[in-house]
């Protein structure tokens, strides 16, 4: 870890020993979405299985697993179940937050919440200290606003001033949201209504990184000394975001379907005083899209 700031190693070169024994480490996946079925990709599960197999490959371990939202498809509790089995089976500490396909059981999130929100504050927020740098999770998905934004509110905003607080400026920070932080499409849902509020809260910091998940595929954005990174899903792909009429799984030749999907690894280096970048690896790799 250098000076605290995140780089990233895809999941491919991480399996190949880009990653060392002195480096930090950790792993982000997102948008499961266990028990999708459709034409997009009948077999989720198998390429759930194919992303946690892969993991098992990596000579040198993660020390945890950030999972940015919608384990679910349609948040049933054997849904939850079988997603709890599966990433089980990395044999890694794995930090959830919820995505909106994880909130909308009959009971308003508690079955998410049972099973992934132990520990955390009201509905899924919570911090933790590791290697020295302040992890932050977030959950913008329990109140969306109009066309599907996502909001954090007011309650959480409060906490997070007073997460942050009593933090040093020079203390890297990792943020973790399921809905992006900055604005990507704010038709198509793809941003959070009050995200200036938290990112003023965060301006502070000299490194900042948030990542999310929601649509699908790799962007980057960066504002100032704070990072935005977007993870592909291990489910379906989406179309960009404002080249479709709606969003929603994108049907792909099926021989190409593992290209548009991905998890990413993200190291942290000793002596790097970059901006931290994050990209996500296909089954096979490809290059990730960057968005200035």
């Amino acid at each position: 870890m250098q000076a605290g700031v995140p780089t990233a190693v895809g999941l491919h070169s991480a399996a190949a020993g880009a990653t060392t024994a002195q480096d930090f480490s950790f792993l982000q996946i997102s948008d499961t979405h266990v028990g999708f079925d459709k034409p997009a990709n009948p077999d989720s599960l198998g390429t759930l299985r194919e992303a946690v197999a892969r993991i098992a490959t990596l000579p040198v371990k993660p020390a945890f697993v950030v999972h940015t939202g919608d384990v679910s498809h349609l948040s049933k509790d054997a849904e939850f179940d079988l997603a709890s089995q599966v990433l089980g089976e990395i044999g890694l500490p794995i930090f959830f937050i919820p995505g909106d396909h994880d909130f909308i059981d009959e009971g308003q999130d508690k079955a998410y919440l049972s099973r992934f929100g132990k520990g955390t504050k009201s509905n899924g927020w919570f911090s933790f200290e590791q290697n020295g740098i302040h992890f932050v999770g977030l959950n913008n998905v329990a109140d969306l606003k109009a066309g599907g934004l996502g909001n954090l509110g007011d309650e959480q905003l409060a906490w997070l001033e007073g997460d942050l607080a009593g933090l040093s400026s020079s203390t890297p920070v990792v943020v973790l949201g399921h809905i992006p932080l900055w604005t990507v499409n704010e038709a198509g849902g793809r941003g959070t209504s009050d995200a200036a509020q938290a990112l003023a809260a965060l301006c502070r910091f000299g490194s900042v990184t948030v990542l999310n998940g929601r649509i699908h595929q790799v962007m980057t954005e960066v504002e100032g000394n704070i990072a935005f990174h977007t993870a592909r899903s291990t489910a379906f792909p989406q179309p960009k975001p404002g080249k479709a009429p709606a969003p929603g799984p994108l049907k792909v030749p099926a021989e190409e379907l593992r290209k548009y999907l991905g998890i990413a690894t993200v190291e942290l280096h000793r002596g790097d005083d970059r901006l931290p970048s994050s990209r996500s690896v296909s089954w096979p790799p490809s290059p990730p899209r960057r968005r200035r």
